[in-house]
């Protein structure tokens, strides 16, 4: 009786077992590396790319779940201009007409952002933390810039080594860490053990705020340097991605002083934003 009481038993577990077949060759070998290693080649890529003459494809989505409000602003053909240390400038335009609907530009201290669409031309601090009502609006070209030119890790500070499995795919993480009232995740830097590229990058603020999340793929050569040809930014507080494809790519050639100049057209609406006085939006 107790036999003929588990057949049901053991028939219905057979009844939910599935058999994955993975097909030989189609999960790369993942490879082995030291964190020093990882380090030294991660640094080795932050110095390399001095400039950056690119022409691209941009997806920007604003909005979030949180939100309720999600835009989606399709097919935005653009053109980033960067200049180490801390200059850029980005222009946007619609599709078909190819007229402009943002220029802006960052050196590090200051934003300036044209708005020809609005007849707006907007000012304010580069690390400008303050919500616009429309999440689209909380784009500043200092997060561009935070995205494509990347920090070298500092000789001396903490910097913890992992391993994290998200079948298929496998990675090395580092985690700088940072000393303030106690010990604080400052950067994640992903690597992929398919062939160590640096997938994913992700920055805190205090108290653990994840402030931007970039990840990279499609690396190519420009020159003899190698480049991500896609990147995804996100960044949670300001509630909105982007999404950036190059098609074009110049690296490392001069950029003249004044290309990264922009000017309040005439008859524009002046709007300061981060200053006392000043509106809280564009």
């Amino acid at each position: 009786m107790v036999l003929l009481a588990m057949v049901p038993v053991l028939a219905a577990g057979c009844a939910i077992k599935k058999t994955s077949r993975v097909e030989p060759g189609s999960i790369p070998p993942a490879l082995e590396s030291t964190a020093d290693r990882l380090i030294e080649q991660y640094n080795q890529q932050a110095r390399a790319v001095r400039s950056l003459n690119a022409a691209v494809e941009l997806n920007p989505v604003a909005g979030s779940a949180y939100t309720g409000v999600i835009e989606d602003y399709k097919d935005i053909r653009g053109f980033i201009l960067a200049q180490r240390p801390s200059h850029i400038r980005m222009i946007g335009q619609a599709p078909v007409v190819k007229k402009n609907i943002f220029d802006m530009v960052s050196d590090g201290q200051t934003f300036r952002i044209f708005i020809p669409p609005k007849n707006k031309f907007v000012v304010g601090p580069a690390d400008l933390e303050r919500p616009a009502r429309k999440p689209i609006e909380n784009l500043r070209p200092q997060h561009i810039l935070d995205a494509i030119f990347w920090k070298e890790l500092p000789a001396g500070r903490m910097v913890l080594f992992e391993e994290f499995d998200a079948q298929p795919q496998r990675f090395y993480i580092l985690t700088l860490v940072r000393e303030s009232e106690g010990p604080e995740i400052a950067r994640k830097i992903w690597f992929n053990r398919a062939d160590l590229g640096i997938a994913r990058m992700q920055v805190y603020a205090s108290k653990g705020r994840l402030i931007s999340d970039v990840r990279l793929a499609d690396w190519q050569l420009a020159g003899d340097v190698k480049y991500p040809r896609h990147i995804w930014v996100v960044r949670p507080h300001d509630d909105y991605q982007l999404e950036l494809r190059i098609t074009k790519l110049t690296l490392n050639e001069d950029i003249a002083a004044d290309r990264f100049r922009l000017e309040q057209p005439p008859g524009t609406e002046l709007v300061r934003v981060g200053e006392p006085g000043g509106e809280d939006r564009p």
